[in-house]
């Protein structure tokens, strides 16, 4: 050692530690969830049940009152229209749960289709066709409805449609009051009509049997008639 004091390097102090977090909750945690959003897809084949039991929620007082059928009139013509060409079906979901439907079309469908085209090709209209437009009965009110039919709107526009076209019964007073609002107007006067006809049953009213005779008693009109003089 030299006559010198060796200095020892003095170590630094350790860095304390940086301070733990507070505890969050989980649920801060968690990406915020925004408001209630509605969204729109193409259906699938693993919808059309679900579907199906929508329309008959939202159609089921609709259909007591009016002429026609404001939906498929069974479950089998339900499923073969998925599997025809050139029809949209569109599904609106809420957090997963179905609050709209819409079905369109962009030419004349079906063999038992009363639609002429020829009336729309001398008016020089390219119609596109809504069959279904149905929102759910807890959502009205909320822009459901609206939202189907801008996506419907979009839908003509892409296509090189200038009109939708579609069918509402008459005495459907909540559905013509949204598609007036939204400047629809009525393209043909036709409307079922009735008239009373008067008839008669085909089978005859029941009737009373009539005493059963003794053996010795004369029929009416025969021998013990008296004769007339």
């Amino acid at each position: 050692m030299t006559g010198a004091m060796a200095t020892r390097r003095k170590r630094p102090a350790p860095t304390p530690p940086p301070p733990e977090p507070e505890s969050t909750p989980e649920d801060e945690l968690a990406p915020a969830v925004a408001a209630d959003e509605i969204r729109v897809r193409r259906i699938h084949r693993r919808d059309l049940n679900r579907v199906w039991e929508f329309l008959k929620l939202v159609f089921r007082d609709v259909n007591r009152q009016t002429l026609e059928y404001q939906r498929p009139r069974s479950k089998q013509r339900f499923i073969e229209q998925y599997e025809e060409e050139g029809i949209e079906q569109l599904v609106f979901e809420v957090d997963g749960d179905i609050v709209g439907y819409a079905e369109c079309a962009f030419e004349v469908t079906g063999s038992d289709n009363w639609i002429n085209p020829r009336f729309f090709e001398s008016r020089d209209m390219r119609p596109l066709f809504v069959e279904e437009l149905a929102s759910h009965p807890s959502y009205q009110g909320r822009g459901v409805g609206m939202f189907m039919l801008e996506q419907l709107q979009h839908l003509a526009r892409v296509r090189g449609c200038t009109h939708l076209v579609l069918e509402v019964a008459e005495n459907n007073d909540s559905a013509l009051k949204f598609y007036r609002k939204r400047n629809f107007y009525k393209l043909d006067a036709a409307i079922f009509l009735a008239q009373k006809v008067e008839s008669e049953p085909e089978l005859l009213p029941p009737r009373k049997l009539e005493r059963k005779r003794d053996e010795d008693e004369p029929e009416d009109g025969g021998d013990g008639a008296a004769e007339a003089g």
